[in-house]
């Protein structure tokens, strides 16, 4: 009875050992597993990065091209029009065009407030001014603060607030700002 007993622990003993083998063939298929997604995670992340750093690209990229996307569409077969559309549509600085050009007529133009006459000559645009005629760059730069002002000057809102400023210079600091509605005179 005892080899028999010894015979069964050594069996089970066998038994244990050839589970304890593929259990431990079985953690190995597992962990190489993981180790195998954990790249393909690392490598995923990496495109990832690279993607949103193409996106940024592409973001810049239609952020200019947003800048340059035509602002002017010249009249059909007016020749000054279409260069004056080609002039404004590539100008590299539009904070500098805070004025547009409004066509009325072939040649006539209102910028602003100033009524103008432009023509084109050896593939240059020349604006009138008193008895001669000026670039457009050089026109742009001399009228384009002359206009902003006087749009500046005509606005009710900024006439208003100057108005509230001066009364508020004449009778002292301590002035309260009224209402016409509720004057401290009808009361």
């Amino acid at each position: 009875m005892l080899i028999q007993r010894c015979l069964v622990i050594l069996e089970e003993k066998t038994s244990r050992k050839n589970d304890l083998e593929t259990a431990s063939k079985y953690i190995q298929e597992l962990e190489a597993q993981i180790y195998k997604n954990n790249q393909t995670s690392l490598e995923l992340l990496a495109d990832l990065r690279c993607s949103e750093v193409e996106i940024e690209t592409l973001k810049a990229y239609i952020i200019d091209l947003k800048s340059r996307i035509a602002v002017y569409i010249p009249v059909k077969n007016d020749y000054t029009d279409k260069k004056l559309a080609e002039y404004i549509n590539n100008f590299p600085d539009r904070s500098r065009l805070k004025i547009m050009f409004m066509r009325e007529s072939e040649g006539v133009y209102q910028f602003g407030t100033k009524r103008i006459f432009i023509k084109v000559e050896h593939e240059r645009i020349n604006i009138r001014v008193g008895g001669g005629y000026l670039s457009i760059d050089e026109f742009i730069d001399q009228y384009t603060p002359v206009e902003i002002e006087k749009i500046d000057r005509q606005s009710p809102l900024r006439r208003f607030n100057e108005k509230v400023a001066v009364q508020k210079t004449l009778l002292g600091h301590e002035a309260r700002e009224s209402s016409p509605i509720r004057s401290p005179r009808r009361a």
